[in-house]
């Protein structure tokens, strides 16, 4: 479901007054938080979507670490998950969805948390994710509404997973890209998000489905702040900008451009590169709001702890709350 029509939606739901809620719906963050004591409070998300790459080990490994990302994004320990299916097990050997479930528990392990159970439904196509429970101290918790002229945004992973995906559909061959998309989609936020945690940063949110834009875009409108991004300081998986030209990019991006394109403001962008910046992620990296004082302590941190990319690609400004501008 595209932004737009899952903002009208979410527009339905009742309101909570609960002064333990500390994140809740208002912010567009990406996950809930719940306050249970002075010292602990509880991060809750929920994530599933039908398989991206063929291999189904693979497919679940991707679901489980795109789950994951979001209680990696509010800078909190992932602790238990539950499996959420739907299988098309009138036509489909069993044996896939034990791959699938094998691939999600291994990164599950990977990150030191549990899976207690979960709830498996028959569907038209395979469906996969998780619902993931973390935990965070309460004064720790990074939200997507602290960020303050001045500060930097630094990214953790390359973009292009969305149009890999869609030029492998199409046919192209991809074989180098669809791999290294694959390594990526597979990668936890996890050190990156303990590195901002020991250092201390304003605002977080990960890039998934709304693409770079959208999500950032988000952050920007909750902080009440305006953000300057340069395309060409945002790092790309290889072959990205020739399957872009090409205009491969899923039916999400689309989407995308309509929800952001009276807040965000293109200079020197190809079609394209645009919709690089639009581009659905699968299991992105962390977009970190940091003051710029911190930054280069970041950058080394992330290095040590084996990010492979980080990547400052623009800051903050004052100016309309949610405005994004995009030069070369």
């Amino acid at each position: 479901m595209g932004p737009g029509t899952l903002a009208q939606v979410l527009c339905c739901l009742p309101k909570f007054d609960d002064p333990r809620l500390l994140i809740g719906l208002d912010t567009s963050d990406d996950a809930g938080v719940y306050k249970l004591t002075d010292d602990l409070a509880l991060i809750q998300t929920v994530d599933f979507f039908p398989p991206v790459v063929d291999d189904p080990y693979t497919f679940g490994q991707v679901a489980a670490t795109n789950a994951l990302s979001d209680i990696y994004a509010m800078g909190g320990t992932p602790l238990l998950a539950l499996n959420i299916v739907g299988f098309p097990i009138q036509t489909t050997p069993v044996s896939v969805l034990g791959e699938i479930l094998r691939g999600g528990g291994d990164k599950i392990k990977e990150a030191g948390a549990v899976i207690l159970g979960g709830h498996t439904i028959e569907d038209h196509e395979p469906k996969y994710g998780l619902a993931v429970t973390g935990v965070v101290h309460p004064d720790c918790v990074v939200s997507n509404e602290g960020a303050k002229p001045g500060d930097v945004i630094v990214l953790t992973k390359p973009l292009g997973t969305g149009s890999i995906l869609t030029a492998v559909r199409k046919g192209e061959p991809a074989e180098g890209p669809l791999r290294e998309a694959i390594h990526w989609m597979t990668t936890l936020n996890r050190a990156a998000s303990e590195a901002m945690q020991e250092i201390g940063v304003n605002a977080c949110t990960d890039i998934t489905g709304f693409g770079l834009l959208g999500h950032l875009f988000q952050l920007a409108r909750a902080s009440g702040v305006a953000l300057r991004l340069s395309f060409e300081r945002i790092p790309l998986l290889p072959g990205v900008r020739d399957f872009a030209e090409k205009g491969y990019f899923p039916g999400g991006a689309q989407k995308n451009r309509r929800y952001v394109e009276e807040r965000v403001s293109f200079s020197r962008l190809s079609p394209a590169e645009e919709g690089i910046l639009l581009d659905p992620q699968t299991s992105g990296g962390l977009a970190i709001v940091i003051p710029k004082a911190k930054v280069d302590d970041l950058l080394k941190r992330l290095q040590d702890k084996g990010v492979e990319v980080a990547s400052v690609i623009g800051e903050v400004v004052k100016g309309e709350p949610g405005k994004v501008f995009v030069t070369r």
